[in-house]
Order: C-alpha cells, then sequence, then structure tokens
C-alpha cells in the first residue's frame, strides 16, 4: 500500500543562509546605528550647502560684477570634484600636524560632515544659478517696478524656480549620501563612531562578507529611494498648483 506523505511529513524548508543574513542585519543594533550616522550627517551636510549654496548661487545669477565667468567656472569645475581629492585635502588641514590640527576633527563625524558639504555645495550652487538665470529676464524688472525689494524680489525668485530647487536639494543629497572616499579618509570608518553605510559596504566586501555587502547596499538603496521619492513629491505637488 503506497502512503502519500502529508506535510507533517515532508522536510521543513529550511531559509537560505543569505535570507537568515538578511534578517539578521534588519534587527542588527549596529546596522541601525550606522544607518542614523548616514542619514545625520548627510542630512547635515546637505542642509549646510542649501544654506551656502542657495545664497552664493543667486549672487552668482542675478549680480554683475568683474569675476562673475570666473567663479561660476570655479563652481561648475567643483560639481565634478572626485571626492576623494575632497577628502585627501581636508584630510591635510584637520591632521594633528595640518592647519586646523589643534582642533582635534579627524576621524570625527564632523570631519565627514566637512568633507560632504564640500562635494554638495558646489553642486547646489551650480544647479541654483543655472536655475535662476533660466527664468524670464523680465520678471525680475517686473518685481522691482511693482515695488518689491531685492530680498522680497529674491523669495519670488526662489519661488518661481522651486522645483529646479528641489531638483538641486536632490541632486546634492544624493552626491553626499552615496560617496564613499571623503568620508573613509576622513573619517576612519571606526566601529560605532564614523562607520556609515558606504564606509560598511567597503569593509565588508574587502572581508569577502559579499552578502552583508549587498544587504547594506540594498538598505542604502532604499534610503536613497526614499528620500527621493518624498521631494519628488513635493516637486511634482508644487507643479500643479
Amino acid at each position: 500500500m503506497q502512503v502519500t506523505p502529508g506535510l507533517d511529513m515532508l522536510p521543513a524548508t529550511r531559509p537560505s543562509k543569505r535570507d537568515l543574513h538578511l534578517q539578521i542585519m534588519i534587527f542588527d543594533k549596529e546596522v541601525w546605528q550606522i544607518t542614523l550616522l548616514s542619514l545625520q550627517v548627510s542630512g547635515i551636510a546637505t542642509a549646510l550647502s542649501l544654506l551656502m549654496g542657495m545664497p552664493f548661487g543667486t549672487l552668482l545669477a542675478l549680480a554683475k560684477f568683474p569675476g562673475r565667468s570666473f567663479l561660476l567656472s570655479l563652481v561648475n569645475t567643483g560639481m565634478g570634484l572626485p571626492p576623494v581629492v575632497v577628502g585627501l585635502f581636508v584630510a591635510m588641514t584637520l591632521w594633528r600636524s595640518g592647519p586646523l590640527g589643534d582642533l582635534r576633527l579627524i576621524y570625527t563625524p564632523t570631519a565627514i560632515i566637512i568633507a560632504q558639504v564640500i562635494i554638495a555645495a558646489p553642486v547646489v550652487t551650480g544647479l541654483t544659478a543655472a536655475a535662476l538665470q533660466a527664468l524670464n529676464p523680465r520678471l525680475q524688472l517686473q518685481l522691482l517696478g511693482l515695488g518689491a525689494s531685492k530680498p522680497q524680489m529674491v523669495l519670488a525668485l526662489w519661488r518661481e524656480a522651486r522645483l529646479s530647487l528641489l531638483a538641486a536639494l536632490m541632486a546634492g543629497f544624493g552626491a553626499v549620501i552615496s560617496e564613499v572616499g571623503a568620508s573613509m579618509m576622513v573619517g576612519g570608518n571606526i566601529r560605532y563612531q564614523t562607520r556609515v553605510l558606504t564606509t560598511a559596504i567597503v569593509l565588508e566586501t574587502s572581508k569577502g562578507n559579499f552578502d552583508a555587502a549587498v544587504g547594506l547596499g540594498l538598505l542604502l538603496l532604499t534610503i536613497t529611494f526614499l528620500v527621493n521619492w518624498a521631494l519628488t513629491w513635493i516637486q511634482q505637488r508644487g507643479a500643479r498648483r
């Protein structure tokens, strides 16, 4: 008599080693600490880049002064700065024997923020200048003719170019959340202190822990997508107004 095995007689399906590793990573406190530090560092760097880049980009777009074209060229060049070069110069500046060595900022989150601001600020500045230069030149004259002060005029122009400025914000955040060279050089990838997602991915890859590296990479991609999805939603919502 042939017996058909029931579900309780069949061998249990065990999750793969990779699935188990990913499940452990989700609940790992160190992974969450690395993720929060990544968001904190990149968020602060992006905010500082906006505070610096938008006013400077506005000045380059609206003002006429000697050397303006040269400054625009410098900004456009800075948009393509290799992060590893930025990390080199920041490390030399913050090193113990460097000009700012007494501040003891090397291998701290502050050092990473400084490097990321240098990377993102030219991106925000250049895109802000391009966005305002793309507006109708008559708009500025119309606003001044209606009695608007210069600060009011600038705010009105920012509002008019808000979609492009949000794109500048997304580009600035994307430039810093994904960079690894500068963070590794000035942060040192120190566990529980300066290790961020990108440097953790490099570390796990160098050790041959590809499952962990893939998991961290997926986490980084998810965070980047969610942030950009939120900013894109705000951007498109503003476009319908």
